[in-house]
């Protein structure tokens, strides 16, 4: 089991934890709580910076309700932190872009994360043919 260091920015939010065994992702919660008017953009504060081992690092996406309860999108869509972002003042963010006027408030869950492995090297091999069935259309949807 890898331990990861981390640095809470506020005491206002509710430390990180497991959902009772439900999933491997884990909430973080926003830091501050934040007004935006539709069309607006803001980084919202996530509360917490992470020393994570050397070879991983943290894949952020949004809750499933993040756009229900809040009308907001994560601008990436999917964030990626590395070991490398590991310094005292390397909080993290939230990239938000607001589809209605919201209010997210302190300690709002907004989004998940998970650690993962580095994916390992890799070499691509160029070839005439993949000699596979061709299932013909665009992946396995059939469309042509």
């Amino acid at each position: 089991m890898e331990t990861i260091q981390i640095k809470y920015f506020t005491d206002k939010i509710e430390k990180l934890s497991y959902i009772g065994g439900k999933s491997d992702w884990i909430d973080l919660r926003a830091a501050q709580t934040v007004h935006l008017k539709a069309g607006e953009f803001c980084l919202i504060p996530l509360g917490v910076a992470m020393k994570l081992p050397k070879g991983y690092e943290a894949h952020i996406v949004p809750r499933s309700s993040t756009f229900k309860n809040f009308g907001i999108i994560q601008t990436n869509h999917y964030g990626v932190i590395d070991e490398t972002y590991c310094g005292d003042q390397d909080q993290w963010y939230f990239p938000a872009y607001a589809l209605r006027d919201t209010k997210i408030e302190r300690n709002d869950r907004i989004c998940q994360f998970r650690i993962m492995e580095h994916q390992p090297a890799l070499t691509f091999e160029q070839v005439p043919a993949l000699l596979d069935e061709n299932r013909g259309g665009i992946g396995s949807t059939g469309l042509q």
